[in-house]
């Protein structure tokens, strides 16, 4: 399977998680249309443009990765706050607690995939 670039389902939320401005998020997989086969729901670019955040939230029942491809970030590992850049990965397990912020002058830009545990 090979799916277009202009296939991709694009999401616009505002305040995601209780974060701060619009995050973009580009679907690469769609858990619709069963392509995780139930093993998880999410797996997305995400873009945070300059001040955007993704709020505080805990992961019940499954766990996070992000792949940091652009830009630099805040990101709060369970109440740690550690700058992320491009090339890093961070992970967030079951029944832990992340948010990551902009604070650079360019956008974010990351993957993230979340699975069940």
């Amino acid at each position: 399977m090979i799916k277009r670039a202009d296939e991709l389902k694009k999401v616009l939320a505002e305040n995601f998680r209780g974060g701060k401005g619009q995050v973009e998020m580009l679907h690469l997989l769609d858990p619709e249309k069963n392509e995780f086969n139930g093993k998880g729901r999410l797996f997305a670019k995400n873009t945070l443009k300059p001040g955007t955040s993704i709020g505080l939230h805990k992961h019940e029942g499954d766990f996070e990765i992000y792949f940091i491809l652009k830009g630099e970030g805040a990101y709060n590992d369970n109440g740690n706050m550690i700058t992320v850049k491009a090339g890093d990965v961070t992970y967030t397990g079951d029944g832990e607690s992340h948010s990551i912020e902009n604070i650079g002058d360019t956008d974010l830009e990351f993957i993230a995939l979340i699975l069940y545990s």
